[in-house]
């Protein structure tokens, strides 16, 4: 991992944004992550989620962990290898802080990675 993203590798939430696909202004979501070197990975819950239609339209992105901002670049996960180390990584942060069952959902969520500039 990258000495300058170690200290934001267990923290709950990172803030997204994506560039709207149709009003063409910034728009940021809440959303659970997991790092891999200067990668963050996330899970959509939904293959139609406005964030990712948004990404695929528009791939430059910013993330903010803590109190910093990083550029990146989003992408839908197509291969699978990396498609298993997303869910695996994600899934392995969050399944021991949720009182849900999220087995299902590490199974059928679309995968996204943001290739940071760090």
């Amino acid at each position: 991992m990258s000495p300058l993203l170690d200290q934001f590798a267990t923290d709950d939430f990172c803030y997204l944004t994506t560039t709207g696909r149709v009003t063409g202004q910034p728009h940021t979501i809440e959303i659970w992550f997991a790092l891999d070197g200067n990668r963050l990975y996330m899970l959509s819950g939904s293959h139609s989620s406005d964030w990712v239609k948004n990404l695929l339209r528009a791939p430059d992105v910013a993330v903010r962990l803590g109190e910093t901002t990083f550029a990146g670049r989003a992408r839908v996960v197509a291969q699978g290898d990396e498609d298993a180390l997303a869910r695996r990584l994600v899934l392995a942060k969050y399944t021991p802080r949720s009182s849900d069952d999220l087995v299902d959902w590490g199974r059928t969520a679309l995968p996204v990675a943001v290739d940071l500039a760090v």
